[in-house]
């Protein structure tokens, strides 16, 4: 029982990990911008690196196959950009929490054509080298799986209260517009009586002058 509470609890904190991280592969058309973004916590690590793929081994891409690349943070900061390259990497620390966005843009060219590009984008613990951490600290395997494994709970606690105050941030942001629309339909409600008010004195006023009522 205490056995598989354990698997249990492994399988959850590798699924919670694997967020953290994201690989993919996607195709790009010339003149064309596709934007990719990432919800990072403050102060949290990110790297990322990305490269065109060369669909012809053994021979260069064509000189027209480039992208412009760049990754700003949720108040229009930029943190990297590289223009007309094939492949580059960024690193930083957020200093603002928010969705931050990777942003490419494909040379646009007469001859239309197609790009594929491969975009690797970690964060939080997935940022790690612990391949340079366990030659620096020469610690054996254990004491860097523990190391590991402490590194996640924390970075998982952090996002509980990371998400417990966005959930508060949209709870305060719901009861605001309910308010909201609570004042518009009373004041509706008052227009809409006050229009048949005047409906109805303007209908009376028109039949008295008529000599019908």
């Amino acid at each position: 029982m205490f056995e598989s509470k354990i698997i249990i609890n492994v399988f959850i904190i590798v699924g919670l990990l694997s967020i953290t991280g994201q690989s993919m592969r996607f195709e790009l058309k010339s003149g064309h911008t596709k934007c990719i973004s990432e919800d990072i916590k403050n102060n949290a690590m990110t790297i990322g690196k990305y490269s065109l793929i060369n669909p012809n081994e053994g021979y260069p891409l064509p000189d027209n196959h480039k992208v412009t690349v760049k990754v700003t943070s949720p108040h229009g900061n930029s943190y990297h950009s590289g223009d007309n390259v094939e492949s580059g990497n960024f690193a930083f620390t957020a200093a603002e929490a928010g969705d931050y966005s990777t942003c490419f843009w494909a040379l646009e060219d007469k001859n239309s054509f197609t790009l594929t590009i491969d975009f690797e984008w970690k964060t939080g613990v997935a940022a790690k080298d612990w391949s340079k951490i366990a030659k620096k600290g020469q610690v054996d395997t254990m004491e860097l799986e523990l190391q590991k494994l402490y590194d996640t709970v924390s970075s998982i606690h952090e996002e509980m209260f990371y998400l417990r105050e966005r959930e508060e941030e949209m709870q305060q942001l719901n009861r605001q517009t309910n308010s909201r629309m609570a004042i518009l339909s009373f004041f509706s409600l008052i227009v809409c009586v006050s229009v048949a008010g005047l409906q109805l004195w303007h209908l009376k006023t028109f039949f008295e002058r008529k000599k019908l009522l």
